[in-house]
């Protein structure tokens, strides 16, 4: 089955070479980078799932924009009351963000428009979109490492699952209800070039709001395969400091994909 899974990305990766030589040499201001793998979860789901996304980068002369998409999608046998063995999606969650960045005079500094949206069939929040703007500035610029932050105001607008126990100060379930609330928005990039064929990364976001904060964090190591191909190892966290009885605040993921880069 493993065998299998890499030969699958191998030939993609084979498939899209020549696609993405000719984009280089039509344009080379794109960068593109996919990923895909598997991951072990735990917290709200405990299952072992797919995992998948693609970052396209586009550098101009004024602006560095980045566009994500990512998905994870995992059915599992499990067995009913009745002994019998079906099929049951056991996680889903799928997410899309836009960043421009509009570079400033001074040296490694930019004003930046963020949007997201993401979509969870299993987490705290059935849904969750964000909107913000600020100020991004590199606090460290060495040879070999960098640590960049940004920080700004946003607005975030979410819903509840429709199983959700969580109750208003009046006692109302709010399953299936939606919300919204301006929030404050933090995050720390630090990349770590360890050697030409390894590097390590850190990313800390910070969402905050009255409702919830929400925290993410993904530590990353990065060994390169060959020119386009890079192994990763991933040890993401999600937390929430406000969530239903039913659920846990903290969700942990961790994942070995194949990242192939054009």
């Amino acid at each position: 089955m493993k065998l299998k899974f890499l030969s699958a990305v191998v030939a993609l990766s084979v498939a899209t070479n020549a696609f993405a030589e000719d984009a280089v040499s039509e344009q080379k201001t794109w960068e593109v980078t996919s990923e895909l793998g598997a991951i072990i979860t735990s917290g709200n789901t405990e299952t072992t799932t797919l995992k998948g996304g693609i970052k396209v980068q586009h550098n101009l002369e004024s602006w560095n924009n980045e566009y994500k998409i990512d998905g994870i999608y995992k059915e599992d046998e499990v067995e009913s009351d009745n002994g019998s063995k079906e099929k049951q999606r056991t996680n889903e969650k799928y997410s899309i963000s836009a960043q421009g960045n509009y570079k400033l005079n001074e040296k490694h500094a930019h004003l930046f428009i963020y949007g997201s949206h993401v979509s969870d069939y299993f987490g705290s929040y059935r849904s969750e979109s964000v909107i913000s703007a600020g100020y991004g500035l590199r606090l460290l610029n060495e040879k070999t490492m960098w640590l960049s932050a940004e920080i700004g105001p946003g607005y975030k607008h979410f819903t509840y699952p429709d199983d959700s126990t969580e109750t208003d100060d009046s006692g109302k379930l709010l399953a299936g209800e939606s919300d919204g609330e301006v929030i404050a928005l933090g995050k720390l990039d630090y990349n770590w070039k360890i050697s030409d064929n390894a590097r390590f990364t850190q990313l800390v976001a910070i969402e905050y709001g009255d409702t919830n904060t929400k925290t993410r964090s993904e530590t990353a190591l990065l060994a390169k395969i060959n020119g386009s191909l890079q192994m990763k190892v991933a040890y993401n966290i999600t937390n929430n400091s406000d969530v239903a009885d039913d659920k846990e605040s903290t969700d942990t993921e961790t994942s070995l994909t194949l990242v192939y880069s054009f």
